[in-house]
C-alpha cells in the first residue's frame, strides 16, 4: 500500500506525469538500450521497439498501477501484474533487472519533467515503481517454483520432431526435449517463449501458444509469419519459416501464461481471431480428453477459410464434445460454401448461457468489440479472460 503522504503526492502528479509517460517511456528506452544495448539484441523484441508498441505497453502499465493505488487504495491490479510477470517468467527475468529499469526510468522522468521533480515528488514515484517491482518479483519467483526452476533458468534445448504447413501462412512445430527427459507439464492456453539466433547475431525471443494437449508426449506450437504488410516483418516468425526443419534444435523456455481454464463447471465461451486460435485448440484438447460436460460454446473469425489455420482439428475437436457448437466466420467465405456467417464476428444471434465464462484471443480491436458484446449480453467483466499476443495495449489503450 502506498504511504499516506505519497499517495498525496502520486495523486497531485499524476496527471502531469500521465500527460507526459510516453515521452517517459521512450527516453527510458532509449537510455537503457545505449546503457544495455544487449538487452536490444538478446531480451527486448527488436520489432516491438520498431514500432513503439512496448513504449505504449510500458506507459500505460505505469499509469494504470499508478491510478489504482491513489484511487483504490489497499487492493492491487492482480490481473494486470499476474499477465506480466508471466510474459517476464517466460523470459527469464530476474530481481537485479529490476534496479537496472529503476536507474534508467528515474533519469528519464527527472529529464522529461525537469524541475517538477521535487525530492518529495521523486520520493513517492520511487514507492510506486518499487511497490509495482517487488510485486511482479514476488510473483515470478512463484511462478520460477512452479516450474521447479531457479529465478531466470526458464530454458531448455528441444528437437524438431515434425513441421506441417497449415495454411500459406501459418506452420505447426512438434519438438521433444533433445535431452530424452520427460516434457515439462503447462496449461491449456499456456504459452512457451522461443529463442533464436539471427543472422546479425542477436538472440530474439518470440511467444507461441502450445496447441496440443498438456498430457501428450510431444509439445506443439504454430507460427503465423508476420509478413510486415502493416509494419515491420516477424524477424523470428521469418526465420522459423524459413530455416527450421525436423532435426533443428531450438531454445524453448518453461511454459507461461495466465489465459487458462478456471476448472469450474461453468458454461464455456471460446471466442478467437486469426492465429489466436492456437490458444484456444489446447483448451479444446484438454476438455476433450477430460470429457468434459458442461456447454461449451466455440467463435472464430478468420478471412477465409483457407486462412483458417488448424480450422478442421478446431471443428473435429468441438464435435468430440457432449454439448458444443462450433460457429466460424469468414469474411471473404469459400464459393458455394455456406453465407450464413460472412463478415466480422457478430455474437447477436449467439445465446449466451447465465454464468459463462469467456476466454478470447485475437487482435485487440477484435477483442475489445467481442467483450462489448459480451457485456451487453450480461457476461459478467470478471469472467471474461483474454490474451494479448505482444505488448498487452488494452490498457494503453483505454
Amino acid at each position: 500500500m502506498l504511504s499516506e503522504t505519497s499517495t498525496a503526492t502520486v495523486r497531485a502528479t499524476l496527471p502531469a506525469v500521465g500527460a507526459a509517460v510516453g515521452d517517459i517511456a521512450d527516453l527510458f528506452y532509449r537510455k537503457l538500450f545505449e546503457a544495455h544495448p544487449e538487452l536490444l539484441q538478446d531480451l527486448f523484441n527488436r520489432g516491438n521497439q520498431a514500432s513503439g508498441a512496448q513504449r505504449q505497453a510500458l506507459a500505460g502499465s505505469i499509469a494504470a498501477f499508478a491510478t489504482q493505488l491513489v484511487e483504490h487504495p489497499g487492493t492491487r491490479p492482480d490481473v494486470m501484474l499476474g499477465r506480466i510477470a508471466n510474459k517476464h517468467a517466460s523470459l527469464g527475468i530476474t530481481a537485479p533487472q529490476y534496479q537496472i529499469v529503476h536507474t534508467h526510468l528515474f533519469a528519464a522522468i527527472a529529464e522529461v519533467l525537469g524541475d517538477a521533480v521535487t525530492p518529495e515528488v521523486a520520493a513517492a514515484w520511487d514507492e510506486v515503481h518499487w511497490l509495482m517491482a517487488n510485486a511482479l518479483i514476488s510473483i515470478e519467483e512463484r511462478l520460477y517454483a512452479q516450474q521447479g526452476v531457479t529465478a531466470g533458468d526458464v530454458w531448455r534445448e528441444w528437437t524438431v520432431v515434425s513441421r506441417t504447413e497449415e495454411t500459406a501462412d501459418v506452420a505447426t512445430f512438434r519438438l521433444t526435449p533433445s535431452d530424452g527427459a520427460p516434457a515439462p507439464a503447462f496449461r491449456p492456453g499456456q504459452y512457451v517463449s522461443v529463442q533464436v539466433e539471427l543472422p546479425d547475431g542477436a538472440h530474439q525471443i518470440r511467444q507461441y501458444s502450445l496447441t496440443g494437449a498438456p498430457g501428450a508426449d510431444l509439445r506443439s506450437f504454430a507460427v503465423k509469419w508476420v509478413r510486415g504488410e502493416s509494419g515491420p516483418e516477424g524477424e523470428v516468425s521469418a526465420y522459423l519459416h524459413a530455416r527450421l526443419r525436423a532435426g533443428d534444435r531450438l531454445r524453448v523456455s518453461a511454459p507461461y501464461g495466465d489465459l487458462v481454464l478456471d476448472g469450474s463447471d461453468a458454461p464455456l465461451l471460446l471466442v478467437s481471431a486469426g492465429i489466436g486460435c492456437t490458444p484456444i485448440l489446447s483448451m479444446l484438447e484438454h476438455l476433450v480428453a477430460e470429457e468434459h460436460r458442461s456447454p461449451v460454446t466455440v467463435v472464430h473469425g478468420d478471412r477465409s477459410p483457407a486462412d483458417h489455420a488448424l480450422r478442421t482439428e478446431h471443428a473435429a475437436l468441438t464435435a468430440k464434445l457432449a454439448d458444443a457448437s462450433a460457429h466460424f466466420w469468414y469474411e471473404d467465405p469459400e464459393p458455394g460454401g455456406s453465407q450464413e456467417r460472412t463478415g466480422t464476428v457478430d455474437l447477436s444471434g449467439l445465446s449466451v448461457a447465465p454464468g459463462t465464462h469467456a476466454y478470447l484471443c485475437g487482435p485487440l480491436p477484435f477483442m475489445r468489440a467481442v467483450r462489448s458484446q459480451l457485456l451487453g449480453k450480461g457476461v459478467a467483466a470478471a469472467d471474461i479472460h483474454y490474451e494479448v499476443f505482444g505488448p498487452d495495449l488494452w490498457l494503453a489503450q483505454d
